[in-house]
């Protein structure tokens, strides 16, 4: 016993725990921890006289959902950490992607950080942030030690979430929140290029924020290896159904967003597709073509009442899709707007036209793409 004890003690683990941590500094630390992407918040309160207080926070985390406890710590030698030691309640406002000015002006110790800035009356008169992406109204709980810092707990009492995307701050810099929903979905699509997942990203912030001022349901099509097909839908507030399915294939002779591919990429790569197509439905030929060649002029490939949505979801649609091309002029992705038969705004010079056509165009900018100038007879 006594040996097999003596074994014990003197075996790696001991050699591990004997041995000291090697020193580091302060900053490196910092630097690592920056690796943790967060969300940014500006933290509210008000004094006994009603003065309103905030700061920019990043140390903000959910704790319990019930009770619903969230926390967020504060430096010691922050000027207003004596205000918010002695407040009962605190707001946080979480921000949204185009408040970095708000963050900045927060994250200065400066006074008069409210100055010009819209602001609204929470719970017991806590200062709301307008424009943010969340909010949470809080009963602060207690407070706790943590070193240089203070860790307020808070109850939530009231909360408010609204449409805007979150800023979001990582390895010392503001960052651009994009959803992440292909997975391995990427790959079996054959799509899985770094060039065309950031292209597919670039696009979806673009569309969640279309889809929102249009109030429209909008798709993001790429072409696959079966063809068109819709890796991201961004409903409107009344989407037109509630099983729109992302990987889902579209026909090419017979959706908008066939349509816009078959009207800009190489015959070599859709000819296949339209064939098979045809062949099982030769009254589609005629439709085809015309709509092929009105995308091609207009740049705006349209369908009404597509039956092949009909056939999947059970609602009959218009639908508008538009080209987005890359550097070397090739279409990457198509935008696609689909709405209930006969309430879609289809016209040329319509908001949801001109919309989607710009969003499409910044795109291709984006990606490099430049449009080629006539240059007019050259005689």
């Amino acid at each position: 016993m006594t040996a097999a004890t003596s074994s014990h003690t003197a075996g790696p683990l001991s050699n591990v725990a004997d041995t000291a941590a090697p020193p580091f500094d302060s900053r490196s630390l910092r630097d690592v921890l920056g690796t943790f992407v967060t969300g940014v918040t500006v933290v509210t309160t008000l004094d006994e006289g009603g003065t309103p207080y905030g700061l920019t926070a990043n140390s903000f985390s959910s704790v319990s959902l019930d009770p619903p406890l969230v926390l967020w710590s504060q430096a010691l030698s922050a000027p207003s950490h004596p205000v918010f030691r002695a407040a009962e309640r605190f707001a946080i406002n979480i921000l949204s992607a185009d408040q970095v000015n708000i963050s900045n002006r927060f994250a200065r110790g400066a006074d008069r950080k409210f100055e010009g800035i819209a602001v609204r009356a929470g719970l017991a008169g806590l200062p709301l942030l307008e424009g943010c992406a969340a909010y949470l109204e809080c009963r602060k709980v207690t407070s706790y030690p943590g070193g240089d810092h203070a860790v307020f707990l808070g109850r939530v009492e009231r909360f408010e979430r609204t449409p805007r995307p979150p800023l979001v701050f990582g390895g010392g810099r503001y960052l651009v929140a994009e959803p992440h929903d292909l997975g391995t979905f990427s790959i079996d699509l054959g799509i899985a290029s770094l060039a065309r997942v950031q292209a597919v990203r670039m696009a979806s912030a673009a569309i969640t924020r279309l889809a929102t001022d249009l109030d429209e349901t909008l798709g993001l099509g790429v072409w696959g290896n079966q063809g068109p097909t819709i890796v991201r839908w961004e409903p409107a507030r009344a989407p037109v159904s509630p099983n729109l399915r992302t990987g889902l294939v579209l026909p090419i002779c017979t959706s908008a967003t066939g349509i816009c591919f078959a009207a800009h990429l190489p015959g070599e790569l859709t000819d296949t597709l339209v064939r098979r197509e045809l062949m099982a439905a030769p009254e589609n030929g005629s439709i085809f073509e015309a709509a092929v060649a009105a995308a091609r002029w207009s740049g705006v490939a349209r369908l009404v009442a597509t039956p092949d949505f009909s056939d999947m979801y059970g609602v009959s649609i218009d639908a508008l899709s538009v080209p987005v091309f890359d550097r070397t002029g090739t279409i990457a992705l198509t935008l696609t707007a689909i709405g209930h038969a006969g309430r879609l705004d289809a016209s040329p010079s319509g908001r949801l036209v001109t919309s989607l056509a710009g969003c499409a165009e910044s795109l291709s900018t984006r990606l490099g793409y430049v449009r080629p100038q006539y240059s007019g007879d050259q005689r």
